[in-house]
Formats: C-alpha cells, structure tokens, sequence
C-alpha cells in the first residue's frame, strides 16, 4: 500500500497486522479518487473506519487540510499513527480509539464540519446509510459534502434517501464503492425521472 498522488505521493504505508482489518486496495483508491477529486482545495475529512488510514491519508495528500480519523481497534490506531509520520501529516490529523456511533455524537459536539467522509466499515456491517442520516442530522457535513462507502459488493445501498443523492457505483470484484452528495433541503432530488421534494 501506498500513497498513490499528491505532496506524499509514493510514501510506502503499513497494515495492520492480522485478519481483522482488510485495507482499500491501491486500485480501489485509485478510483474512489478519480471520482471524487482527484484533488482538493482545502476543508476538513473524516475516516471513521480509518483501518490504515489509507484513505484519509491519501486525501490529505491530495489538498484536504486536516482529518480526523476514527477506528475502534487499538492496533489500527497505533498503525495509523505511523502511518501518519511516514507520510509527514501527524500534524494535520487527530486520531481517536472508539466506535463510530460515539464519535459521531463526540464530534457533533464540537461543532465540526466535514466536506469528505469515508466509511469503510467491517463488510459485515450493512447500516451506513443510518450512520450517514445521523451525521447529517447531527449537523457535521458541509452544504454539498461527498459522503464514500466501501462495502460488500452483494450488498446495494438506495439510489437516494434524505437527505443523501447518489452520485457513482462501482464494483471491483467483491467490494464495490457507492459515493453520495449531501443534497440541501431546498434542492428537489430526482431519481429515476421521478421528483422528490
């Protein structure tokens, strides 16, 4: 795994050690990338799966000013931690060990704002889109934030859902990326020819 462009690009990152934790292949981000950047001009990203920290990393590289990244396992921690310090950011990011749902609440405290959030959960877990209404809800996204899941290719997520519009899906063998727009109330979302207000 590495860093794949931007001011850390090429920088070699570790995985976690075990079975527990399965990285978002270089190709995988590669694409997540081409889709939603590939570059940023600045604002806050949150990793709230963060594993390696692959993806957080990747995005700070690429223009995002600072990111917050979350992972419930003590070993992901330490890891992104380092990973952190090859790719020279340990002082753009803040990491924290806890679960996501708590970090949602903790952050939303705060008063935080997010325009990039990535959410690489366990394959087992199939509840983003209720994870997503509560960020969303807990008021931590910016007007048109880019929300990206990586999930379970068997596993689809709804077109839309409030206040959330689907922007690309792809598969790359069994993991496939599903990446929504926070959609302002005002904005009437169309699915399928049919208007939503």
């Amino acid at each position: 795994m590495r860093v794949i462009a931007g001011t850390a690009k090429g920088r070699t990152l570790k995985a976690v050690p075990g079975k527990n934790t399965r990285p978002t292949t270089d190709k995988v981000k590669e694409a997540i990338f081409s889709m939603i950047g590939p570059y940023f001009d600045g604002g806050t990203a949150l990793d709230l799966f963060a594993g390696t920290g692959g993806l957080g990393i990747e995005a700070l590289s690429r223009g995002v000013d600072n990111a917050i990244f979350i992972d419930l396992e003590g070993a992901s921690v330490e890891v992104i931690k380092q990973n952190l310090q090859a790719a020279g950011m340990a002082d753009r990011a803040e990491i924290y060990r806890t679960d996501a749902v708590r970090a949602v609440k903790a952050l939303a405290k705060r008063g935080l704002k997010f325009g990039l959030v990535f959410l690489d959960p366990p394959y087992r877990m199939k509840d983003m889109d209720e994870l997503m209404a509560e960020l969303a809800a807990r008021g931590l996204l910016e007007a048109d934030a880019t929300i990206v899941v990586e999930h379970d290719a068997e596993h689809r997520y709804p077109e839309a859902f409030a206040p959330y519009r689907q922007l690309k899906h792809a598969q790359y063998g069994d993991t496939a990326v599903t990446i929504y727009r926070l959609v302002p109330e005002e904005t009437p979302v169309e699915t399928d020819g049919i208007t939503e207000e």
